[in-house]
């Protein structure tokens, strides 16, 4: 209970409090000693708990931190490059490229050259496109 060899200032402490203030006022002296001691414990209490609630939120602030950092970062494009898979994705995206270029135009080929207008000249008229075919 008491913490060790602390029993006899515990009893010295007593001794001159009963001396100094007297019998008669020694336990509304205890008493107000402890509310003072209760109204101590109860503000620690709480500094604790506003400390504890500080620690969490700055450990969640750097979590969030982390969090955004490897969002930002892109990982797969990390664990990718040390495990030397650039080369074959830069392959792939080229062969990707050249595979849609490929599609691309063979969906539009281009277009043919439009036919030749019909050989009439105007001056002759309908009339005489006829008188022409028949000579």
């Amino acid at each position: 209970m008491f913490p060790e060899g602390r029993l006899f200032d515990f009893l010295i402490v007593g001794a001159v409090a009963l001396i100094v203030v007297g019998p008669k006022d020694l336990p509304m002296l205890m008493r107000k000693v402890g509310q003072f001691m209760a109204r101590v414990r109860g503000m620690a209490a709480e500094f604790r708990a506003s400390f504890d609630e500080l620690a969490r939120q700055s450990e969640l602030d750097e979590l969030r931190r982390e969090v955004q950092a490897l969002r930002d970062a892109r990982p797969l494009d990390y664990v990718a490059s040390k495990a030397g898979a650039d080369d074959i994705l830069h392959e792939i995206n080229a062969d990707l490229v050249a595979a849609n270029a490929a599609m691309a135009a063979h969906a539009n080929p281009a277009p043919e050259p439009p036919p030749p207008p019909p050989t009439t000249s105007p001056d002759l008229g309908p009339s005489a496109a006829p008188k022409a075919a028949a000579e």
